[in-house]
């Protein structure tokens, strides 16, 4: 099979995917009381990213019908003796750990950071220099959205537990 036709149907269907799993969502959460932005019901975070599920799956299902031709190795995106690059998952898992820890003892800010530059060394592309400045640009959309908009019971530094 050709590597490129290979790589379409994967995302195609994975996109569908989670179309399907974010309409399901959406679907179960307007069965409770959804409520508005300030004041929100239990069925708004359900909703919510369900709709946002579905519109991700919608777009990756979208650019796969994009995609240009690849050589055999950069689809392959594994190391040359066909082992899967274990790198991106480790990074993705330890993130959430370092997010878990520091939400608990460090605060809002130190856990969005630890979360997005560890996970941001997951791509061997990112540079130690992009990892920093995407975790300091969403650090501050953390800021804005869960700590001044929302008003998250989450301090955005504090000293342990």
């Amino acid at each position: 099979m050709h590597p490129r036709a290979s790589k379409f149907k994967k995302d195609y269907y994975g996109g569908a995917l989670l179309v399907v799993i974010g309409l399901a969502a959406v679907y179960a959460g307007i069965g409770y009381r959804v409520g508005e932005l300030a004041h929100m019901g239990p069925g708004f975070f359900p909703v919510a990213l369900g709709g946002l599920l579905a519109l991700t799956g919608l777009l990756i299902a979208i650019s796969a019908r994009g995609d240009k031709p690849a050589s055999e190795e950069a689809v392959s995106h594994g190391h040359p003796g066909g082992m899967p690059d274990l790198r991106g998952c480790i990074c993705i898992i330890l993130g959430i750990l370092a997010f878990l820890l520091l939400g608990e003892y460090g605060g809002l800010l130190p856990a969005t950071f630890a979360i997005v530059f560890i996970s941001a060394l997951g791509d061997r592309d990112n540079t130690l220099t992009e990892a920093v400045l995407l975790s300091l640009a969403m650090s501050f959309i953390a800021v804005v959205v869960f700590w001044w908009a929302l008003k998250l019971q989450l301090p955005l530094f504090q000293w342990g537990g």
